[in-house]
């Protein structure tokens, strides 16, 4: 029982509030959990780390799972982890079906939540253990593994490695550290930006105008959408949930759970990716695949449990080797850096009292998410119809005062929220991808110090190649991550000239 200590008033408060919040961001279409985070990231800073942590995995759960609502309701994914839900659950509202398959999906969630922090506990220290091991060389080639996995998973490959070495090479900015092996020299900026990009630019209002300032940008210029009118989001007086429901389809949801789990240790893949691989699988392995966007069940339990697997799938990256599983995980390492810690093999290990908070906090989180989504629903239905004249503005002030006060109120950090949330526009007109530039931006500094201290140690470049038996096998799936990727897109195009 050693874990009660971490449970007090205030942190089982933050994470019902971090929850209740999470759920309103997911609910909303646009508002995604990711920016549900980035938001209220700095607002850790006065917090510590364990109530700070559990604030923010509250709003990571909540958000992940809100977003069932508008996708059954409306048939608009409330966050991209929730695309696969629109395929069967708004066929079930039309039926007059809403309320059932809102509750199914929150069984779902709750399963797949469950499930993926059952994994996170028992492999996360086990990898991190393992990653111990590693020299400076095999951090070099993890961070390499985890660049070309993201850029073979992207929309296109070429996309996903121009947008990760762009933020590689937007992490660079500012003085090469003697301490790094650099010269001490500025790089990769103009005179007149050195008394601002000494360090180059901060992480967090960096993170806050991606994910923050950007969504209010794509926000404002898509509109409001029509249909979320209320007549719209009326639940149905039909047939009514029961718990049958799940009788024969306790296989699809350990597939569903497994597979967001996995999706969640790959780099940069995310939720969407992981709600329509278990979506396809269920419906493969259906005795009826035809039922399967007319409303079926099933495709709604392998949604919702695959999105929700992610949750814990991601963090296991993130806390043994320092690689964040998604974006929202790459949000994390700020809250981190607020406090002057940094994640990877050495964390679990020497931040025990930490660990056991997050757990502790991840499973509180999936309770009350499921408590209030369950008990409430027909209240947080109504959420889709919060205008967003009024809540774009509130978010937009979040940011601002959030950036400000990231360094004791440094102005430039609100223009770097500025210039990262024009960025996060321009990306989302012209299809790159954040998720890579964010994780390349995170994991840029780190790749170098490895490389060059890698050098240095070794004296040759084919110490990459030869220095272990880990170097071999990571060398050997990165290889395969490549020629995945190539098979892939040269599968699609062939596929495009056939039709």
């Amino acid at each position: 029982m050693d874990f009660l200590p971490q449970i007090t008033p205030l942190f089982l408060t933050l994470i019902l509030c971090g929850t209740v919040i999470g759920i309103i961001f997911g609910a909303i279409p646009g508002m995604t959990a990711t920016m549900a985070v980035a938001v209220c990231l700095p607002l850790t800073y006065s917090l510590g780390l364990e109530n700070g942590l559990a604030l923010l995995l509250s709003l990571y759960v909540g958000g992940i799972s809100g977003g069932l609502v508008p996708a059954i309701l409306l048939n608009i994914p409330g966050t991209p982890a929730s695309i696969a839900t629109t395929f069967d659950g708004y066929p079930m509202t039309q039926r007059g079906e809403g309320e059932s398959a809102l509750k199914i999906g929150i069984y779902a969630s709750l399963f797949g939540g469950l499930f993926s922090l059952a994994v996170l506990y028992l492999f996360a220290p086990a990898l991190a253990d393992f990653a111990i091991q590693f020299s400076y060389v095999e951090k070099f080639l993890i961070i390499f593994l985890a660049l070309t996995v993201m850029a073979a998973l992207s929309s296109s490959m070429l996309i996903g490695i121009f947008s990760g070495v762009l933020g590689i090479l937007v992490s660079l900015i500012g003085a090469y550290d003697v301490s790094d092996g650099g010269n001490g020299e500025y790089r990769l900026m103009f005179d007149f930006m050195e008394p601002y990009l000494s360090s180059g630019f901060s992480l967090l209002p960096v993170l806050i105008g991606v994910f923050g300032l950007s969504s209010i940008l794509i926000e404002a210029a898509a509109g409001v959408p029509e249909s979320t009118s209320a007549a719209k989001v009326a639940l149905g007086q039909g047939k009514k949930f029961r718990l049958s429901i799940f009788r024969g389809e306790w296989i699809n949801l350990f597939r569903s759970a497994s597979i967001g789990t996995f999706v969640g240790l790959l780099p940069g893949v995310g939720g969407s990716a992981a709600s329509i691989m278990s979506y396809s699988q269920a419906k493969t392995f259906s005795k009826n695949p035809k039922t399967f966007g007319r409303g079926n069940p099933a495709g709604v339990i392998a949604s919702e449990a695959s999105n929700n697997g992610l949750t814990g799938g991601a963090l296991i990256p993130l806390l043994s080797l320092g690689i964040p599983g998604d974006a929202t995980t790459a949000i994390l390492i700020g809250a981190f850096t607020l406090q002057g810690l940094q994640v990877g093999p050495l964390f679990i290990g020497g931040n025990p009292e930490i660990w056991k908070s997050m757990i502790v906090a991840m499973l509180i989180a999936n309770v009350c998410m499921f408590a209030v989504m369950y008990f409430a629903i027909r209240h947080i239905a109504r959420i889709v119809m919060v205008p967003k004249y009024i809540l774009l503005p509130v978010i937009l002030m979040m940011c601002v005062v959030g950036a400000y006060t990231t360094n004791y109120g440094i102005m430039f950090d609100v223009w770097t929220l500025l210039i990262f949330g024009l960025f996060g526009y321009l990306a989302h007109l012209i299809r790159l991808e954040i998720a890579p530039f964010i994780i390349g931006f995170i994991l840029g500094p780190s790749a170098e110090i490895y490389f060059v201290k890698s050098l240095e140690s070794f004296g040759t470049f084919t110490i990459f190649f030869t220095k272990s038996w880990i170097a071999m096998v990571l060398w050997i799936l990165i290889a395969i991550s490549i020629g995945l990727s190539i098979w892939m897109s040269t599968s699609a195009a062939r596929h495009r000239d056939e039709t």
